[in-house]
C-alpha cells in the first residue's frame, strides 16, 4: 500500500491565498476609487472626505494649506518694505523701547542711515539689557540679518527658517533692494490660518480696548453702533453691520496687516488679519488733513 503524499504545511498554503486575497482588494479599490490625477482633484477630495466626516475641518484646512503653499513665494506673503516697522540705530534709548511697545513685535530690523541699509535684527527682549546697562552698545546686541530673494518656495523658506532657527528673513528683489520682510509666523499661517496672539481675549465681549498711548484696538467684528457710541462718531450703519465690513467696504478691499484707512475721521490701522478678514485695528482719531482727504 503506497503512501499518501506529504501534506504541506497549513500556513504554507494559506501565505499565498492571503497574499492573492490582500492583492486583489487593493487592486479593487484603486479600481473603483482611483487616486486624484490634479492638484484641484486632490482638493476636492479632501472637501469630500470633510463632508462624510472622515476628517475634521481643521484637518482639511491643514492639509488645502499644505497643498497650496507649494505655489507660494516669499513675495506672496511678505509685509511690503513701506509697511515695515524698522528701528534706527541712531535712535536713542527711549525712542527704541517706545516703538518697541507701541508696535508689540519680538524682533526688529534695524537699519543705519537709510532704511534700505538693514544691518541686523535687534531682539525686543534684548533691549532692555541696555536698561541695566547703559555701556552696552547697541550694535552688539544685533544679530545677522537673514536675505531671502522674493521667488523663494515658501517650502523651502520653511524648511530654512527651522534649521537656522531664524524667525524672521528679509525680502529682496532682483535689484538685491528691500521688497519688505517675511516671518515663520507668515508662513506658519498659510497652513493653519491666522495665528491667534496676545490680542484675542475670548472672555472680553465688547471688542473695543482702551491702549496705554490714548488709542484703543477695536475687534473687527465689533458692531458699527458699538464704535459710534465709543467714539462719539456718526458711522453709517444701514448697509454693514461691522466695523470690519465697513472699513473693507471704503477701502474698496479687505485691508492687510499693517495697512491703515480713514474712514468717518477714525484711523484704522490693522493689526491682526484672519480667514480674508480683519481680527484687530488700533483705532485713533486721524488728523484733520487725512480726515479731509478721505471725505473729499
Amino acid at each position: 500500500m503506497s503512501e499518501p503524499p506529504p501534506s504541506r504545511p497549513r500556513h504554507a498554503q494559506a501565505a499565498p491565498a492571503l497574499a492573492d486575497k490582500r492583492g486583489f482588494f487593493e487592486r479593487l479599490v484603486e479600481f473603483l476609487s482611483p487616486g486624484p490625477d490634479t492638484r484641484d482633484e486632490l482638493i476636492e477630495t479632501l472637501a469630500s472626505a470633510e463632508q462624510r466626516e472622515l476628517i475634521a475641518p481643521e484637518s482639511r484646512i491643514m492639509l488645502e494649506g499644505v497643498i497650496r503653499m507649494a505655489d507660494l513665494t516669499a513675495g506672496d506673503v511678505m509685509v511690503a518694505a513701506p509697511r515695515m516697522d524698522l528701528l534706527d540705530i541712531e535712535s536713542p534709548y527711549d525712542e527704541l523701547l517706545n516703538a518697541v511697545i507701541e508696535t508689540s513685535h519680538s524682533r526688529f530690523p534695524v537699519y543705519e542711515g537709510q532704511r534700505e541699509n538693514i544691518i541686523g535684527i535687534l531682539m525686543a527682549k534684548d533691549l532692555l539689557k541696555l536698561q541695566r546697562a547703559p555701556e552696552l552698545n547697541l550694535r552688539t546686541l544685533l544679530r545677522p540679518a537673514v536675505f531671502v530673494p522674493e521667488s523663494k518656495n515658501l517650502n523651502e523658506l520653511l524648511r530654512d527658517f527651522r534649521s537656522n532657527r531664524n524667525h524672521l528673513a528679509i525680502v529682496i528683489d532682483e535689484f538685491g533692494n528691500t521688497a519688505g520682510l517675511v516671518t515663520i509666523e507668515d508662513v506658519l499661517e498659510e497652513i493653519v490660518g491666522e495665528i491667534e496672539d496676545e490680542f484675542d481675549d475670548d472672555e472680553v465681549e465688547s471688542g473695543i480696548y482702551t491702549l496705554a498711548d490714548g488709542s484703543h484696538r477695536v475687534a473687527g467684528d465689533t458692531l458699527i453702533t458699538a464704535v459710534n457710541q465709543a467714539f462719539g462718531v456718526a458711522l453709517p450703519a444701514e448697509d454693514f453691520d461691522t466695523i470690519g465690513g465697513l472699513v473693507a467696504h471704503e477701502h474698496g478691499r479687505v485691508p492687510r496687516r499693517g495697512e491703515a484707512v480713514v474712514v468717518g475721521g477714525l484711523n484704522f490701522h490693522v493689526m491682526l488679519t484672519r480667514g480674508g478678514a480683519v481680527r484687530w485695528f488700533k483705532v485713533s482719531r486721524a488728523a484733520s488733513a487725512d480726515a479731509d482727504d478721505a471725505s473729499a
